[in-house]
């Protein structure tokens, strides 16, 4: 293999030659203009880092941090989790004196969110319930520009800094909940993908019940981390359930909670009479189910300003943490126990 080019004697012209695409395109790439694809830039990207390409700063483009702008990243807005998450955020960010300025990850190829925030030189990025790709995360570092995870999908990304809660906590102490107020039987009700932090609510709670009752194994319910799913997945149990037994559910969302609530009101089983159910989450919604959904509450809010805070911070010349930033859940006793 021939050694690697010296980055000195790089030119932009090398760089379109790599990547198949005429300099002018190759500059506007590099620069974050232009109407491109996503697919071309991050060719012309590839092809820069591969060469160790050093662009000159002077020639277009934001330098990060550049803009009193931090951007909150999220798979969706407009339902009660990330009206929470856009609360606490832009709460942390006034008071930090920045604009937060909110970006949705849209599943299609030609959205190139990471190169519009590049752009328009944010101090920093929050990424909500998003696994970003590994262009994704090169995009932004190569530009200076740190991100916080919040409350990542998986762990496969755990070198970058990431704000959670306890979930596998808050699954044995809804486990614990619900053997002290008389379940027999228990179910638990995850999502399907499977990630992280439904792993741990299912873990921490099935580890609970084998500790406190070694013969309560739960029956394990998994749909689309949505009601209708939680519903359809709990009918069949819930209409099997024995005279005089007790189901305890443990849902791994409020949202798939409420979807219990309507299984047992389409056969005729009342909650907490014939079944308790604790959920997870404590979003307004939960107060108003009837009866009032008891549930492990997570600090959506203060993980949001949580994260917001670790940028701004990082913008004022401090490093980012090394490990997770874990903010604690606690159990909200309602009438559903």
């Amino acid at each position: 293999m021939p050694p690697p080019p010296d980055a000195s004697r790089v030119t932009l012209t090398d760089v379109a030659a790599a990547a198949g695409v005429s300099i002018a395109t190759a500059s506007r790439a590099l620069a974050g203009r232009g109407d491109l694809a996503a697919v071309t830039r991050r060719r012309v990207l590839a092809a820069a880092r591969d060469l160790r390409y050093a662009r000159d700063p002077a020639a277009g483009g934001r330098p990060a941090g550049s803009a009193r702008l931090l951007d909150l990243v999220l798979g969706w807005f407009h339902n009660a989790y990330s009206d929470e998450v856009t609360a606490g955020a832009r709460s942390a960010a006034a008071a930090a004196g920045y604009d937060l300025v909110l970006t949705e990850e849209r599943d299609i190829p030609s959205d190139d969110w990471p190169m519009r925030i590049r752009r328009r030189g944010s101090a920093g990025v929050v990424l909500g319930l998003v696994s970003p790709t590994r262009a994704q995360i090169e995009t932004l570092t190569e530009a200076g520009i740190p991100l916080v995870l919040l409350d990542p999908q998986a762990e496969r990304t755990s070198s970058l800094t990431s704000v959670r809660t306890t979930d596998r906590d808050g699954g044995a102490v809804a486990a614990a909940h619900l053997i002290d107020r008389g379940a027999t039987r228990f179910a638990v009700v995850t999502g399907t993908p499977a990630y992280r932090y439904g792993r741990a609510r299912v873990a921490g709670f099935t580890a609970e019940l084998t500790r406190l009752g070694p013969a309560a194994t739960p029956t394990v319910i998994a749909g689309d981390w949505g009601g209708p799913a939680a519903r359809d997945g709990a009918l069949p149990l819930l209409k099997a359930l024995p005279a005089g037994e007790r189901l305890g559910v443990f849902a791994c969302t409020d949202e798939m909670a409420a979807g219990v609530y309507a299984a047992a009101a389409a056969v005729g089983r009342s909650i907490p009479d014939d079944v308790l159910v604790v959920g997870f989450d404590d979003l307004r919604a939960a107060r108003w189910l009837t009866p009032a959904l008891t549930t492990v509450r997570q600090p959506i809010r203060e993980m949001a300003a949580a994260a917001v805070e670790a940028l701004a911070a990082t913008a004022a010349g401090a490093d980012l943490a090394t490990t997770p930033i874990v903010l604690p859940t606690r159990l909200v006793v309602r009438d559903s126990t």
